[in-house]
């Protein structure tokens, strides 16, 4: 029997973060977030996917931005439109590779959940979806990539006003959405109770 698994959702400062799982590719967000390689010509698991379904006009849009500004580096993000996706804006940010934690991994990391939030905040974008940042073939450990991704979101939420009105953590795996969901709840034990409300959605 196939098990259904809702969405899990809490409220900080006015936006909703919600944590689901999905395919990034299908979301209908103002913009989604692509793992991209410093290149941005496309690849394998989030990055490729995203370029197969939003098809030729974001590589031309890629290409463009890094004949005008060279490679993109890690923690950087820059925004293409959709093409075919459901998306209006695609925003491509580099996640480090693991190396064992002791080269800067998380502040890269944490640069590239904030660079991206920080970028649609910019464009007034209401509602941004994520993938789970370097957990794939770059080897970020999910549990430690999990704890940075929504603590930043988190810190970003409060630090200033934002158009922000929705922040997704599209996951591709149920191991990978349960530990989102469990890291979620320890950074909810430590909110004020005031700041935010627990939902199912």
């Amino acid at each position: 029997m196939k098990m259904t698994i809702l969405p899990t959702a809490t409220t900080t400062n006015r936006t909703k973060l919600i944590i689901t799982l999905g395919d990034i590719t299908r979301q209908d967000t103002d913009a989604i977030v692509n793992a991209a390689n410093t290149g941005l010509m496309g690849g394998g698991g989030v990055d490729g996917a995203i370029h197969r379904a939003g098809g030729s006009t974001i590589l031309r849009e890629c290409q463009q931005i890094i004949s005008q500004r060279g490679y993109l580096r890690t923690g950087q993000a820059v925004v293409t439109s959709g093409g075919n996706l459901k998306a209006r804006h695609v925003i491509h940010t580099v996640g480090p590779i693991w190396q064992g934690g002791n080269k800067e991994e998380a502040s890269l990391l944490a640069s590239a959940y904030h660079e991206s939030l920080k970028l649609a905040t910019t464009m007034n974008l209401h509602s941004i979806s994520f993938p789970s940042i370097s957990t794939g073939a770059y080897g970020y450990p999910v549990d430690k990539a999990a704890e940075v991704a929504l603590k930043t979101a988190v810190s970003f939420l409060n630090e200033a006003p934002t158009t922000l009105n929705e922040i997704v953590f599209v996951l591709f795996d149920t191991k990978t959405y349960n530990t989102y969901s469990t890291v979620l709840k320890d950074i909810q034990a430590n909110f004020p109770e005031e700041d935010y409300d627990e939902t199912d959605c």
